[in-house]
C-alpha cells in the first residue's frame, strides 16, 4: 500500500510563490495588505501543492483582541521631550476612544526588538502604529510581516513584497517653502540644521531646502545634522558658527531651532537683524520663544493614522499613502 503523501508546508508555498511566509499567512487569512500580484502567485502556489492551511491558526490568526499597538523606536528621552511625538500620541489616543480599540504603548528598538516581535506575534493586538522610526530599525519591517501596520511618516524601507500603508506630510515641500520664504526676505547665506540623515523626514526636508536654492540659484549653505532636538539643535548651530555666520538658518524642527537661538543669542548674534531663523512644526515652544518662531506648521495626523488602521482591520482599502497639508507660520524670527 502507498503511504500517504506528506502535505504541503507554508514553507513551501512561500518557496514556490518567492513571497515570504508572513505574506502567504496574510493571503490566508484575508489581510488587505499584499499586493495583488503576490497574492495571485500565493493563491497558485497553494492550488498547485493543494496546500491545507491549519484551522486551529487560522481561527486564532483571526481572532480579535480590540487592541492597537503604537510603536515608538525612540529612547525614552526623545519619547517625552518631542512635542510633536507627544502630540501624536494623544491624538492617536483621542480617535481611538471614539473607537472599539484600546491603546497600547511599546517603546522599542533593535536591543528589545526579538521580545516586541515575539508579543505582537503571540496575538495581543490586532494592528499596530510606528512612529518616528529609523532606517536602522530593520525590526520594524518584520512587525509589517507579523501584524496590519499603518506608519506615521514615510516609511525607511520599501519591502520587496508589500505595499505599506503610512500618513505624512510633504516633507520636501516643506523645506523648500521654509527655505524660499528666507530667500525672498532677501537672505543668501542659508545655513541649515537638517534632520537625522536615518530618517525620512530629516532626509526629506534637506532635499526642500536643496531644492529652493537650487531654484534661486544661490549656493548651499553649511548644513549640521541634529536629532530634532533642543540639545542636538545647539551643537549643530555652533558647527555652523565655526564655518563662518551665515545671514539665515532653516532648522529642520522648533525644537532644533530653539537651541540654535540660545547659541546665537550666547554668541552676540540678534534675530533677525543678524541672523534670521525658520523652524519647523509650529510646536507649542515656537510661540513662546523670544522672538516667536517662524515655522512650517505640520497639522498633527495621529487622528488619520489611527482611521487608516481601523479602516484596515475592518478590511477595507484605504490609500496607501495619506498626506496632510503644511503651512508657513510667519513670526518675528525673520
Amino acid at each position: 500500500m502507498a503511504e500517504p503523501s506528506t502535505p504541503a508546508t507554508i514553507e513551501e508555498v512561500a518557496a514556490a510563490a518567492g513571497v515570504s511566509r508572513s505574506t502567504v499567512s496574510r493571503v490566508v487569512n484575508g489581510s488587505p495588505s499584499v499586493s495583488a500580484a503576490a497574492e495571485e502567485r500565493v493563491r497558485a502556489a497553494i492550488a498547485q501543492l493543494k496546500y491545507v492551511p491549519n484551522q486551529l491558526a487560522r481561527s486564532l490568526a483571526s481572532r480579535q483582541t480590540k487592541a492597537i499597538a503604537l510603536v515608538v523606536p525612540e529612547d525614552v528621552s526623545r519619547f517625552f521631550g518631542d512635542p510633536f511625538i507627544a502630540a501624536v500620541v494623544a491624538d492617536v489616543h483621542r480617535r481611538l476612544t471614539e473607537s472599539d480599540y484600546v491603546l497600547t504603548m511599546v517603546l522599542a528598538g533593535e536591543n528589545t526588538a526579538e521580545r516586541t516581535i515575539a508579543y505582537l506575534r503571540g496575538g495581543s493586538v490586532d494592528g499596530v502604529i510606528v512612529v518616528s522610526h529609523h532606517s536602522r530599525d530593520a525590526f520594524v519591517d518584520r512587525i509589517a510581516d507579523v501584524v496590519p501596520v499603518v506608519f506615521g511618516g514615510r516609511p525607511t524601507h520599501k519591502r520587496a513584497d508589500a505595499a505599506d500603508y503610512y500618513v505624512d506630510a510633504d516633507n520636501v515641500e516643506g523645506g523648500r517653502l521654509a527655505t524660499a520664504h528666507l530667500i525672498e526676505r532677501g537672505h543668501r547665506r542659508i545655513a541649515t540644521i537638517a534632520g537625522p540623515a536615518d530618517m525620512p523626514a530629516g532626509i526629506d526636508r534637506l532635499s526642500g531646502y536643496r531644492q529652493a536654492l537650487t531654484d534661486a540659484g544661490l549656493a548651499e549653505g553649511t548644513v549640521a545634522f541634529g536629532d530634532f532636538s533642543e540639545r542636538g539643535g545647539e551643537a549643530a548651530m555652533r558647527e555652523i558658527l565655526a564655518a563662518g555666520t551665515p545671514d539665515a538658518v532653516f532648522a529642520a524642527s522648533d525644537l532644533m531651532a530653539k537651541g540654535a537661538v540660545t547659541v546665537l543669542h550666547e554668541a552676540g548674534l540678534r534675530i533677525p537683524q543678524d541672523v534670521a531663523v525658520i523652524g519647523f512644526d509650529d510646536a507649542p515652544v515656537a510661540a513662546q520663544m523670544t522672538p516667536k518662531l517662524t515655522t512650517i506648521r505640520q497639522p498633527v495626523f495621529g487622528d488619520l493614522v489611527a482611521q487608516r488602521l481601523i479602516e484596515l482591520l475592518a478590511g477595507e482599502r484605504p490609500p496607501r499613502a495619506s498626506f496632510v497639508e503644511l503651512e508657513l507660520v510667519v513670526r518675528d524670527s525673520v
